[in-house]
Parts: C-alpha cells; sequence; structure tokens
C-alpha cells in the first residue's frame, strides 16, 4: 500500500520498579501493559486516526477465523463456490453442492468476525460523535470511513445469511446481547444504503492523508449501487425506483475521471499494480519484512494462505481453488482474461482434437511465469485425482492418483502435477475425489507460491471493487431502466479491453513498467534452475500490437443464448457471462449473479444436472463436471450459524434450514 496502514488499536504501558526484597535487592522489574480509557482515542486527530485502525484490522477475517487460519475462506467460499466455477475437495466441497448447514465452521467464523468488526465501528461512532478535540475535517473523514467499514461488514452479512440483527452505532454483543434479525429485508438494506450515503457524503475521492486503503467516497458509491440493486431484488415492489437510484451513484463514479480501466487485464495482478487507477477498493497482501515468517498476527501469514489455496499441488500448495473446465470453455477465442488469469494441465494437441477444444491451445507458455523447469514436459487428464494409502508407518498418506506420461513434444500448457506430491493426512478425504487441473493465477504467480521453498514473492491484490464492477452493474441498471445502448456500450468497453485492443501502441510503456519483476524473478533463481524458464524479454502474455476484431457482445450473446438454452434476458445473459470472465477468484460472483436473477439459470445450462463426471469416475465426458444434486435458490440464504442462534435466542433461523433441511 501506498503510506502503508498499521492495523492496530492504541494501547499504553507503563512501567513497575522499584519493588525489592527485605535486603533492598532487586526483586522484580518488568514492563506492565494495559488498556488507556475509550476517551484517549479521541484527545486529538492522530489518536482518532490511530483508533480508526482497529476497525480496518477485521476488514477481512483474521487468521483466526475458519479452519487452520485461514484468512479468507468465508468470502472465498461464499462468494465464489456456490456458481460451481469454482471447485474443491474434501469438506470445502460442500461449498459448490449447497451441502453447508449450521455447523458449517466457515460460516460461524466469518460471522463473528463481521460482527467483531460492527462492534468496533458501533464503539468507535459512539464516541467520535462527542469528540470535541478532534478536527472538522478529520472527524467527518473518520465518520465516513467508520460507517462504510460497517456497511461493508453488513454487506456480507446481508448477502450471506439474508436478514439479520442490525446493532446500531453504541450497540454491541455486550450491552445487546440478544437482538431479533431486522424483520424485513427493506429494514436491513435501508440501513446499509443510510450508511453508504453518509459516507459518500463525508469522503472525498482521494483517501485521508494519501494512505490508500482507507475508505473513500467511490468505495462508498460503489457498494451503494450495489446495495440499492439487492434491495431491489429483495423488494421487488420497490425495484423501479431502485435501479434509477443505483444507476445515479454508479454514474457518479464513471463521470468522475478518478478511476480507468488498465490498459492490459493480465498485469492487474502483478507486483507493479499496487492501487492503480482501476481499483476502487483492494486489500494488498505483501510479505515486507516478514519474508518466510508464519507470525499469526501478520498478514504475511495471510498472504501464506492465500498461495496455498490458489497453487497447484506439484508447486507445494494445496490446490483448494480449483476452476471448473466449463468457465475455461466459456471465453471465446483470442479473450486474453483466459490466460490472463487461468492456467491448465497439459493437454496435448491430439487430445484437444479429440474432444473438440482446439481453441483452448494457450497463447503463451505459462511456465514463463509459473517458473518450474519440467512442467511443460508432463501431460495429465482433465481430472486430479487423490487416494488414501498407507506409509511404512501406517498412517494414511494422500496421494494424487493421476495419468501422468511423459511427453517432451508436448507443446502447450502447464501441468501441475509434474511431480508426485505425498503429504500426511490430517483428515480423511473419500478417495479419488475429483478436481478440475484448472487454477486461477490471480493469486498466483511468479515463483511457487509457497513458504516451504522461500521463493520469490509477488503482493496479492484482493480486490473487492474495481472499476469493471462498476461498469457492469451501471449496465445492468441501464437495461432495467430503458437504456439498453448504453447498456451494450459499458459491455463492449470492457470486451475490447478483454481482446487486448487498449494495449496497442503501449507495449513498450506496459513492458517497462511490468517486465522488471520477471527479471529480478530470473536472477533470484539463477540460469541453472527456475530462472531459465521465466521470461526476461518482454511480457509472458505478448501485448497486441495491432487492433483486433471484437464480436458485438450482442451478436455474440444471442448465439450463445441460442446455443445454451437460457431462459433469461439477452441482456441478462451477456451482463453475468461477462462477469464469469472478468470476475472469477474475486469473490463477488456468486452475490452478482443472484442479486441480477441469473443464478438458476447459469447452473441449470451451465452445469447441466446428471451430466459430466460420473461417480466413481466412469466419464461420459472427461471436461465436464458433475452435478448430482437439484439447485435451491433458498439455500442462498446461507444458515444462521448454530453458534448465534445458542447466544442469542432473539435469532431465528432461515427457513430452508428448518425442519431437517
Amino acid at each position: 500500500m501506498k503510506n502503508k496502514l498499521l492495523y492496530s488499536l492504541i494501547a499504553g504501558a507503563v512501567v513497575m520498579t522499584g519493588l525489592s526484597s527485605c535486603d533492598n535487592e532487586e526483586f522484580l522489574n518488568v514492563t506492565h501493559y494495559s488498556i488507556l480509557e475509550m476517551s484517549t482515542m479521541y484527545e486529538s486527530d492522530a489518536n482518532a486516526k490511530a483508533a480508526l485502525n482497529g476497525c480496518y484490522d477485521l476488514m477481512l477475517p483474521s487468521n483466526t477465523a475458519g479452519h487452520n487460519g485461514d484468512p479468507f475462506k468465508p468470502y472465498l467460499f461464499t462468494g465464489s463456490h456456490p456458481t460451481m466455477d469454482s471447485q474443491a475437495t474434501g469438506w470445502d466441497k460442500a461449498f459448490m453442492t449447497q451441502s453447508w448447514n449450521a455447523q458449517t465452521t466457515e460460516l460461524s467464523a466469518g460471522w463473528n468476525q463481521a460482527y467483531a468488526a460492527i462492534t468496533r465501528s458501533n464503539d468507535f461512532l459512539s464516541g467520535l460523535g462527542t469528540a470535541d478535540k478532534v478536527s472538522d475535517d478529520v472527524k467527518r473523514s473518520l465518520e465516513g470511513e467508520a460507517r462504510a467499514l460497517r456497511a461493508y461488514q453488513y454487506f456480507w452479512l446481508a448477502t450471506t445469511f439474508g436478514r439479520v440483527p442490525m446493532l446500531s452505532t453504541g450497540e454491541n454483543y455486550t450491552n445487546t446481547p440478544t437482538k431479533a434479525r431486522a424483520e424485513t429485508y427493506a429494514e436491513m438494506w435501508d440501513f446499509i444504503i443510510e450508511d453508504l450515503k453518509a459516507a459518500a457524503e463525508l469522503l472525498d475521492w482521494e483517501p485521508m492523508d494519501g494512505q490508500y486503503g482507507r475508505c473513500t467516497k467511490g468505495m462508498a458509491l460503489a457498494y451503494l449501487g450495489d446495495a440499492y440493486m439487492w434491495k431491489a431484488y429483495r423488494c421487488p415492489e420497490t425495484a423501479n425506483e431502485c435501479y434509477g437510484l443505483a444507476k445515479t451513484a454508479l454514474k457518479e463514479i464513471l463521470d468522475s475521471g478518478t478511476y480507468e480501466l488498465n490498459p492490459s487485464f493480465t498485469t492487474l495482478w502483478d507486483a507493479d499494480e499496487v492501487w492503480g487507477k482501476e481499483a476502487i477498493w483492494q486489500a494488498v497482501l505483501n510479505e515486507g519484512d516478514q519474508w518466510g515468517g508464519w507470525d499469526g498476527a501478520k498478514w504475511s501469514e495471510a498472504h501464506g494462505w492465500v498461495g496455498f489455496y490458489f497453487g497447484a499441488p506439484a508447486n507445494g500448495a494445496w490446490g483448494t481453488y480449483a476452476v471448473s473446465w466449463e468457465l475455461y470453455d466459456a471465453y471465446e477465442n483470442g479473450d486474453k482474461r483466459r490466460d490472463g488469469s487461468l492456467v491448465t494441465a497439459t493437454i496435448p494437441e491430439a487430445k484437444l482434437k479429440e474432444i473438440g477444444k482446439e481453441h483452448w491451445k494457450q497463447s503463451f507458455k505459462p511456465e514463463a511465469w509459473l517458473a518450474s523447469p519440467d512442467n511443460a514436459k508432463y501431460i495429465g487428464k482433465g481430472y486430479a485425482k487423490t487416494k488414501i494409502e498407507k506409509d511404512e508407518n501406517g498412517k494414511d498418506v494422500e496421494t494424487l492418483d493421476c495419468d501422468i506420461k511423459y511427453d517432451p513434444d508436448c507443446p502447450i500448457g502447464f501441468n501441475p502435477f509434474a511431480q508426485e506430491v505425498v503429504w500426511v493426512n490430517t483428515f480423511h478425504r473419500e478417495p479419488a475425489e475429483p478436481a478440475p487441473t484448472v487454477y486461477s493465477t490471480k493469486h498466483w504467480r511468479n515463483g511457487r507460491g509457497t513458504h516451504w521453498s522461500g521463493d520469490q514473492w509477488l503482493p496479492d491484490h484482493i480486490y473487492m471493487k474495481r472499476l469493471p464492477n462498476v461498469m457492469l452493474d451501471y449496465a445492468e441498471c441501464c437495461f432495467r431502466t430503458g437504456e439498453e445502448a448504453e447498456g451494450w456500450k459499458q459491455i463492449n468497453i470492457l470486451r475490447n479491453r478483454a481482446f487486448g485492443n487498449m494495449e496497442v501502441g503501449k507495449s513498450s510503456e506496459l513492458t517497462a513498467k511490468f517486465n522488471s519483476y520477471f527479471r529480478n524473478l530470473a536472477s533470484v533463481y539463477g540460469d541453472n534452475g527456475y530462472g531459465k524458464y521465466v521470461a526476461t524479454e518482454g511480457y509472458p502474455i505478448p501485448f497486441n500490437e495491432t487492433p483486433v476484431t471484437v464480436v458485438d457482445a450482442q451478436n455474440y450473446y444471442a448465439q450463445l443464448k441460442t446455443e445454451k438454452g437460457f431462459t433469461s434476458d439477452l441482456w441478462k445473459v451477456a451482463v453475468n457471462e461477462e462477469r464469469r470472465k472478468e470476475f472469477n477468484a474475486e469473490w463477488c460472483l456468486r452475490g452478482d449473479m443472484q442479486k441480477s436473477g441469473y443464478l438458476e439459470d447459469h447452473i441449470e445450462h451451465n452445469y447441466p444436472k446428471g451430466f459430466g463426471y460420473l461417480k466413481g469416475f466412469e466419464a461420459i465426458f472427461e471436461f465436464r463436471t458433475y452435478r448430482d444434486f437439484d439447485f435451491n435458490i433458498n439455500k442462498m440464504d446461507m444458515p444462521i450459524p448454530a453458534d448465534e442462534l445458542i447466544k442469542n435466542p432473539a435469532c431465528d433461523q432461515n427457513e430452508a434450514y428448518l425442519g431437517g433441511h
């Protein structure tokens, strides 16, 4: 981050000295820590700014949330896996098969984390209201930031659980131990909208003190537009008014001149693209001075876990976040978003022809940025399988059970299973459970991506809102309010960028900005190791030198709608299929498709029940997902955690999880 924020609460320390034994020898000399009075937070501008850091500290789940300190699983699972565009094995698979329940750890961890953050914002706002020693300008910004942060936490709760208890300024679970959920969706969304409207009025386009990571007017307006759209979805009797208000908020962002698209989609996750002009709301995880460390109190560990989720097992990671072949197949020829965000197991050209997927041939050598010397030499099947075996000590171990062959002439792709991977099982996974051999590179590039090897690190960009989120939300609102030409215009702008036309004439500029990291990476690995596989000339995915023709969105999606049999309006297919291509692994996808009313259509036609891999791996199609459950939109209001129902008897359960469901 620029002018990095410190995420900590202020505390004071006093030294206890002079305690001695009876013969006057020093007995004890210790440092005693104590928490200062709440009023101390408001004795100066500096103290108030430092106090607000305690609210930012819980912006994302902490290292204590979920299993083994996972910091992002609540967002990762609820925002991606229910679309089936991202997939998993083991207990993580529950989030792509609607098998979660009120005891699911990630849901309770995310719930607790969100309300802890809301409590901090409520306490901070309560004291700030009477803080006469804080200057008006600083107070104005801090109130806007605190209200935006509270709305951000409620936004996740509301889009994940449906109606939730709404604690207001000064309320927490100490002074308000029981509170019922909002009686109606309108009541809940109006609370969130009011916070975001106030924040947008109080905040400026640029962050206070130039500290990127603070909430801004753009962030508040982006979520305000989103919140109005969610209210329209939940309260259809207000839809016309809400879509109009959402469009106004989103257009203010587009007209502000504050944000602009990055010329290259691919570079958005590179080391040298931190808080760029496209970013509206983002967290940047950087190992920094904690190189190789696992200190759970620092965001370095959060970075480590993300690398393990997204990296392939052959690179020492877990491969928790697999991407479906259906999503990989959704990209048109020439759409650089595919190769810019996804990488696959190696597939020889003969196999591509056999399955009719010649367009899957990647336009670059992935080993150029996923440095591994042998990966390009192996081929594998479309799905990775695991099996449980006993080691010499009789312990369960999990091994990859893939049909891997050596093929030095295989011209394309990256096989994450190029080396045998065996690790001691801490849980008993069902034998031979499948996962697609497709991985997202948005959070895993350059180096092996794990702490085990001490390899080079790439700062990880967690985009919550970037300009394309606003553009596609605005397009949807335009379609709903009768401005179809403007809606198609926004989609076509993004498609033009996706096919590389915004890169034309900027190759030298972009190479100069982004290639230095790759040259450094090569020098770290050296000529005899990974270094010789890293791109040192140009960029791993070459920038376009000449314009290409992009099929008009309306024509392309009219054909796709017919081929797939989608039942949704044409514009709805276009907006949401573009969201799939743009936002894989960004954790907003499920919410965007749900509020649009497209999620059921997507599941039914992109993942038809009964096709793909059969149980036991008797393949009908080797590169398709097998769905054996009936999708239930009511389950997208996920269950209120069981612990919350016990602690807060005024809170009730969602309907889909009553009566043994």
